[in-house]
């Protein structure tokens, strides 16, 4: 049986989806039984062959490349890599991070050697190698309108501090999902990634049900472990990546906290953005957004089209 099965989405940025192929190969022991899976999420043609070219050259038996003719988001992107994959874990990789050293064997013994984790993230660095919060609480309406850092004062057992450097693994709520190591049974019985979701609070989404669901269902952070990520390299910074962070936000907190925090959040931010638009015009189109209730027919996911490429 495969240990890990990786799995990478490329979308129009082949470059770093390359140089984390390679990553991958250099800094993983073969004493771990391993395959890689690229889900190519309906790129432009030439994006595509450009990958395609590099695994041929490589000549591997490892790396196995498959093509979606429809944009279908993150998790669904990695929910079609899912089906090709064999491995006990799954490793979701973003394609524009770097591994710094064995990530995947270190995650690997990890969750073989402690029962209680279903889930587990490697430490997360930026272009500087500076550290990045490689973690979050769940998404609840206390968070959002409190914020974080209330909630890490009045509780910081069970809200550690994000910005801390850790040296020992950590228990936490949720990892990003840039770099997340799953047991593949949790993952399979919770029903993956749900694939409402075109972008965004997919692993938080993840990660609440496989708690909920499973006494052992724990998430660590591994901060021995440690990747780069170059963040959003395979989505433009626009008015309609942050429209759908919100329709995301509140979709995935309606589903796991209730109609009653969906309409209390929904609202509060509707107010928000009101009067955020009086002195920042361009905000009004979120102010419309959640006066509209932030529906998922407003989401890019109603946008996509098939390729006949």
């Amino acid at each position: 049986m495969t240990d890990i099965s990786i799995i990478l989405i490329n979308y129009n940025s082949s470059s770093f989806t390359i140089d984390c192929i390679l990553s991958i190969l250099k800094q993983t022991t073969s004493t771990i039984h391993y395959e890689i899976i690229v889900v190519d999420n309906a790129s432009e043609i030439e994006d595509y062959k450009l990958v395609q070219n590099k695994i041929n050259q490589l000549k591997t038996n490892t790396i196995r490349l498959t093509r979606s003719r429809y944009n279908t988001g993150f998790g669904g992107g990695n929910m079609h890599g899912v089906q090709l994959a064999t491995g006990k874990y799954y490793a979701f990789i973003n394609n524009d991070t770097i591994l710094q050293n064995d990530c995947l064997k270190i995650a690997y013994d990890f969750l073989e050697k402690t029962p209680e984790a279903a889930i587990c993230s490697p430490q997360q660095y930026n272009e500087k190698d500076e550290v990045q919060k490689s973690f979050d609480h769940f998404l609840s309406l206390k968070r959002e309108i409190f914020g974080r850092k209330i909630l890490e004062k009045i509780n910081p057992i069970k809200f550690p501090k994000r910005k801390k450097v850790y040296t020992n693994p950590i228990k936490v709520q949720s990892v990003p999902g840039s770099f997340l190591v799953i047991d593949a049974d949790a993952f399979d019985k919770v029903g993956g990634f749900d694939t409402n979701i075109f972008l965004y609070y997919e692993e938080t989404d993840l990660c609440y049900r496989v708690s909920k669901k499973f006494k052992n269902g724990s998430c660590f952070l591994l901060p021995q472990s440690r990747y780069t990520h170059f963040k959003g390299q395979s989505t433009e910074k626009s008015i309609a990546i942050r429209r759908e962070l919100k329709i995301s936000l509140l979709y995935v907190l309606r589903k796991n906290s209730g109609y009653l925090s969906f309409q209390i959040l929904r609202w509060w931010l509707t107010i928000k953005f009101f009067f955020k638009s009086l002195f920042k015009p361009k905000k009004f189109h979120l102010f419309i957004l959640f006066l509209k209730g932030a529906p998922l027919s407003s989401s890019l996911k109603q946008q996509q089209t098939i390729s006949r490429q």
